[in-house]
Parts: structure tokens; sequence; C-alpha cells
């Protein structure tokens, strides 16, 4: 079985070159060798913006329009949305009854958002729990891997602790002890000796290599037929010191990613206004990029500057080749070209990368029913498997009656 990845985004419209570059360039790649499961992440969007309703719904098809113009291909990933889905909601919930409220509140993106949208007002429960929906989102698709930035590594690390504290809670029956004894007696006393070296390297110590060696010495028994699926499974949690797994930890998939400035140097963002839209008109890309700001030093044409002070810079790092970039460097710092003669490279090399996605999103757009089918299709594959996860949380839980 091919690896599962799991990752959203929130609702806000037609997307832009920052988030091509940032996230969907690399979910476009995974999917060709992993399952994937990519979702819009409608109730997040209300976590910030709860008053504004009306932009959530306009927004998630043009969203989508963007995806599947970009190449995400529905019949290798699935395509969903979050709402569809209440077993998101359920688990949600059944995780809050054990979550400590202070690891929701030492997250380091609730404090920075708080600061950051001093205009809302997000003295709510629903914003201080979106990491503990955001674990839920990941654990009840028993995703391996959650592909994020640096900044973002924080939120799989509490998903993976969410998971291991359930684990622990409820993945014990009342024989669990006897169950662990009855597994490990069927591996020879050689086996069992060096398993119980590496649970106590890793209990003790943390060695997160005695933990691998571990796992797969209990894997090699599996594929032997020495043990069962359950058997494994009840080692594997006994190695980690948990109960049986019945939530999947997910590992960090950090991906390359490539970050582009707005067009006045700073992040780019449609609230800011300095974006370039993925399906912006190529007229439109040219006045944008050509109204770019530069290097301050280059007051006049004659005025040498410094690329590595200049926004468009970035775009070169991104969009063009080394012997461009090497041209941009002479010129510019000799006042050889002006920054209009340094802005067109980028403007042709936008344009190029764009027209395919033009071509895309304009079949879907003379055919919304497509897209609407497309989502509903990938709705549904996605409540199968959320549905047999929330079937073995219930019976964990005792709420099978």
């Amino acid at each position: 079985m091919r690896p599962r990845v799991l990752s959203g985004m929130r609702p806000t419209g037609a997307l832009h070159l920052g988030h091509y570059h940032g996230a969907l360039k690399n979910w476009v790649r995974l999917q060709d060798d992993h399952d994937c499961f990519y979702f819009v992440a409608d109730w997040h969007a209300l976590t910030t913006h709860y008053e504004d309703r009306a932009v959530i719904e306009k927004s998630v098809y043009e969203m989508v329009i963007d995806w599947l113009a970009a190449g995400l291909d529905p019949e290798k990933a699935t395509i969903f949305i979050q709402s569809r889905l209440p077993e998101h909601a359920e688990l949600f919930t059944l995780l809050a009854m054990g979550t400590p409220l202070g690891w929701l509140e030492r997250m380091p993106t609730y404090k920075d958002q708080i600061e950051k949208l001093k205009d809302k007002d997000l003295a709510t429960y629903g914003f201080l729990g979106y990491p503990l929906l955001q674990a839920a989102d990941i654990l009840i698709y028993r995703a391996s891997h959650v592909p994020v930035g640096e900044d973002q590594a924080p939120h799989v690390e509490i998903t993976r602790e969410v998971a291991r504290r359930f684990n622990h809670l409820y993945g014990r029956a009342a024989d669990h002890a006897a169950q662990v004894a009855a597994a490990l007696a069927l591996l020879g006393k050689d086996d069992q000796r060096y398993l119980e070296k590496q649970r106590k390297a890793y209990g003790q110590d943390g060695v997160a290599e005695a933990l691998a060696k571990g796992e797969a010495l209990v894997r090699k028994l599996q594929a032997a037929g020495t043990l069962d699926e359950s058997q494994t499974e009840l080692l594997l949690g006994h190695l980690k010191g948990t109960g049986k797994s019945i939530l999947t930890e997910p590992d960090v998939l950090l991906t390359e990613t490539s970050k582009l400035p707005g067009l006045d140097g700073d992040k780019m963002a449609k609230s800011r206004n300095n974006s370039i839209a993925m399906r912006d008109d190529p007229a439109v890309v040219t006045q944008k990029v050509r109204g770019m700001k530069t290097d301050p030093a280059r007051a006049r044409r004659t005025d040498p500057g410094t690329p590595e002070k200049c926004p468009v810079w970035e775009f070169h790092k991104v969009y063009t080749d080394a012997d461009t970039r090497a041209w941009v460097q002479q010129g510019c710092t000799t006042a050889g070209i002006g920054c209009l003669d340094c802005k067109q490279p980028v403007i042709d090399a936008i344009v190029r990368e764009q027209q395919p996605w033009r071509e895309r999103a304009e079949a879907y757009l003379a055919n919304p029913r497509q897209i609407h089918w497309i989502v509903e299709m990938g709705t549904e594959r996605a409540r199968t498997v959320a549905r047999q996860t929330m079937k073995d949380v219930r019976e964990a839980m005792g709420l099978n009656y």
C-alpha cells in the first residue's frame, strides 16, 4: 500500500502564486506515489471568520478549480469538503474529552494569530480548539504523513500526542497484559530479550533508533507468519508503551517549498492586495510585475543596485535559470540594465507557467457540474475511510452499544 498523505486548505477563493509554490506544487507531485487526501477546510475557516459565512461558500469551488488546474487528478487524489463529513466533528468531540487544555494553549500559532488578528474576536472555543480539529482531520484518515513547512510542524506534533494519549487510554483491553504476554510467548527467547532491550531503551531514554529496531523485528516476524495482525499491533503498542494503535501517529513530511514575496516585498496575500492570482490574465500579470517595488537604491536608471535587496530577485530564484540570474546580477550591480529589463524574464516565465492552468480551468468553468461531481465522489470515498475509523474509535471507547 502507498503511504497515505493528508492536507487541506481554508477556502479563500482563487489561489495565488504563493499558494502554488508554497503547497499546491507539492500536492501535485505527491499524488503519483502516495495515497493523497486533500480537503477544503471550511470549518477551519469559521474559526477566524465565523461572521463571514457568505464568502466561504463562494470560495470553495473557486479554490477546487485552481487545485485541478494546477494538476491534481481526482483519479489519483481524493478531493473532498470537510463539513460534508460529520465524522470529523464527532472525532473532534471525542478527542476533546481527554485532551489537556494546556496542550492547546501552548500552541505557538495560538498567541501569534490572536496578535495578528486583533480586529477579530477570537476568544472562542472554536479558535482555541482548532489544532484539535486539525488533529481529528488527520487521524480520522489514519494518514502516515502530513506535508507541511517547518512553521506548521507543531500542529503535527500535537496530533501525534493526541493519538498517543488516545491509544494509551483506550487501546488496552481488560486482559491487555495477558494478551501481550501471549504474543511475546510466540517469539523465541533471543527475540524476546532483544525486543525488551529496545523497549527499555526507547521508553527510558527516548532512543528513536531503538524503537525503529524493535518495530523492524516485529514486522519481520509478522511477514514470516509468526504473528498475525492483531498480535503485531499489540507488540508495536508494547514497544511504545501504549495500547493497541487505534489511531495512527502521523509523521511530518517536510516539503521543499519556494516562498514568493508579495508585489510589495511583504508576504503574498489577497488581503494585502499584493498577490498574483494563478489565473490572472497575461496583461494583468504584466501590469502587476512591472509595478513591483525594487531596490530603493535604484532611484534612477543609472543608479547601481543590489538584487538581494529587491523583491523581484526572489521571483528570479523561482522562475529563471542560472544564466538569466547571472545576467541580472551583472546588469543590476553595474546599472547595465533597468528594472523593467530585469522584470521581463519573470513576466514571461509566469505567463508561460499559467497557460496550462488557464486552459484546464476553462474546461471546468464551462461545466460547473463536473466540479460538483468530482467533489461529491471524493467526499464519498473519504466517508468510507472516516466511518471505519469512527467504528473502531467508538468500539475502543465503549460507545458501540
